[in-house]
């Protein structure tokens, strides 16, 4: 898993409230967003293994979402980010609907994010007839090079962040660092002005500081600097620094798990700390970020 693919799975899990109000207008009429929400990703793992696809370059995530109206006490969200044009797309799509169902026997949801720059790329329907046997299997989708920036800046809710981050994010090879600075601190700035609570902003802005990197490393500092600035937060030395004191918690909390081997890689691919430094702060052995990096 990538960086990039490492950041979208915290992110969806961080503020799964605001991504379900992005996707569904009566949100908050038909999940009971105050009971949490419960991840599924192992189980999922299982439903549909790895060596079952080629190229298994994607997010997906099951989430175990409660509901206020209906029969049904719980449903299940099936998301699935999308960085590349796959023929098999929206087969694959069907195949996890009805492992899913057959598994859970609960109402199933599936949304399809596209972070490609392929516009033609767009499936949402999977289609099979044979000998008179038919199914017609439609999901929602969301092409995020198709989105209106103007409309993104405007709406309040804190994923439209994430999706201008990806949007700019696309335009990046057309950008210099100069440039691409200015977007990115303009970008800090929209979401700093928002009314949503310190946890979830520290989350969006790690977001938007790792998912969109400079060429020259000297501009990162920059960006630290400034966002240090705007917050208020003078005594730290920026964003990257909240990454590593996630970094810290998560590697004392659990360990050698998978949070563990993401931050190591994370924090690796920065180029400013080396396998001691890493260590230290994660609190594993030396040799243990040596195989991670190793096995990257």
């Amino acid at each position: 898993m990538n960086k990039d693919d490492t950041l979208w799975k915290g992110i969806l899990e961080n503020i799964c409230d605001d991504f379900l109000k992005f996707f569904f207008e009566d949100a908050e009429k038909l999940f009971d967003l105050e009971r949490g929400f419960q991840f599924l990703d192992k189980e999922l793992e299982q439903l549909f293994p790895t060596n079952e696809i080629e190229s298994p370059k994607f997010v997906d995530k099951l989430v175990k979402v409660y509901t206020k109206t209906g029969e049904e006490d719980w449903i299940l969200v099936h998301i699935e980010v999308q960085g590349y044009d796959d023929k098999d797309f929206a087969k694959r799509m069907f195949t996890y609907f009805y492992r899913i169902l057959d598994k859970y026997g609960k109402p199933v949801t599936a949304i399809a994010i596209f972070t490609d720059t392929n516009k033609k790329f767009h499936p949402g329907v999977y289609e099979y007839k044979y000998l008179g046997s038919k199914i017609i299997y439609e999901f929602n989708t969301y092409k995020i090079i198709e989105q209106d920036e103007t409309e993104l800046i405007e709406n309040e809710n804190p994923f439209a962040i994430i999706v201008l981050t990806v949007l700019l994010a696309l335009k990046k090879k057309k950008l210099d660092d100069e440039s691409l600075f200015d977007l990115k601190y303009s970008l800090a700035k929209n979401l700093l002005r928002r009314k949503i609570s310190k946890k979830k902003i520290d989350d969006l802005l790690i977001f938007l500081q790792r998912y969109i990197t400079f060429a020259d490393q000297g501009y990162n500092a920059k960006f630290d600097k400034e966002i240090g600035e705007l917050t208020g937060n003078q005594k730290s030395m920026g964003i990257r620094e909240m990454v590593l004191d996630k970094a810290e918690k998560k590697g004392i909390e659990k360990g050698v798990e998978k949070a563990t081997v993401a931050f190591i890689i994370s924090l690796w691919e920065t180029g400013n700390h080396n396998v001691s430094q890493i260590a230290s702060l994660l609190k594993v052995s030396e040799e243990f970020v040596q195989n991670t990096i190793a096995s990257k």
